[in-house]
């Protein structure tokens, strides 16, 4: 999957372009303003970060330019925070917006959501889950929120990404433990409970409290 960078800072720019290509994904850094849309016909990326502050032209009138060839996942990313900024972002055909500064583990995030539903015949797992700020990292079971950062056990990460998996439904204690253990019968509801105690214990050292709701007599839910 290709990734094409449209950014003047040069500091954020690197930046992108190095956390994208940690994750294997390929990329081109636009350097030259006035062929942005050369540079988008010559290497057909399959997702566009577009800053809106831009010389000559702004993210804006690209975006419309692109628009009218391409259907292309487009993620605006600016310092400008105001609701009419945001709005026409969307007007113009933008898929997302991610206000600077930003953290590259939410955008990485939304990053693999919008190539996911962009391009659903490609059959490729998520390298992160993401809601609310929280960031399951899925391939080293490590939770970030902001700049803070814990890693979990096997079975907190099992539990932690059914549940995010399952976001707005209640999952019950006994799908949670199939999933641990396979088999329900093999362990009892105090090893579950403890478990998800100790999973919410390291959320709130986050700082990100009340993140597991209980539903008492049904299971869990995320919210």
């Amino acid at each position: 999957m290709k990734i094409m960078i449209v950014e003047d800072d040069p500091i954020i720019r690197e930046l992108l372009g190095e956390t994208i290509e940690k994750w294997g994904l390929e990329i081109v850094k636009v350097e030259n303003f006035d062929e942005v849309l050369k540079t988008f016909l010559t290497f057909e990326p399959h997702l566009l970060l577009l800053d809106i502050n831009l010389p000559s032209f702004d993210g804006f009138y690209w975006c419309g330019k692109i628009r009218e060839l391409s259907k292309v996942p487009i993620i605006f990313i600016s310092s400008r925070d105001t609701p009419m900024d945001m709005i026409m972002s969307m007007n113009m055909g933008g898929d997302d917006f991610v206000q600077k500064p930003f953290d590259t583990n939410v955008l990485m995030a939304k990053i693999n959501a919008l190539l996911r539903r962009s391009y659903s015949y490609i059959e490729s797992k998520p390298l992160v889950l993401e809601h609310k700020g929280i960031v399951l990292n899925l391939k080293d079971w490590d939770l970030h929120f902001g700049e803070e950062k814990t890693s979990l056990t096997k079975t907190e990460f099992i539990i932690l990404n059914l549940l995010m998996e399952n976001k707005g439904e209640i999952v019950s204690r006994n799908k949670i433990m199939r999933s641990l253990w396979k088999d329900e019968n093999f362990i009892d509801n105090n090893t579950l409970t403890v478990n998800v105690t100790r999973l919410r214990r390291k959320l709130a050292d986050l700082g990100k409290e009340n993140f597991i709701l209980t539903k008492k007599g049904e299971g869990y839910i995320i919210q």
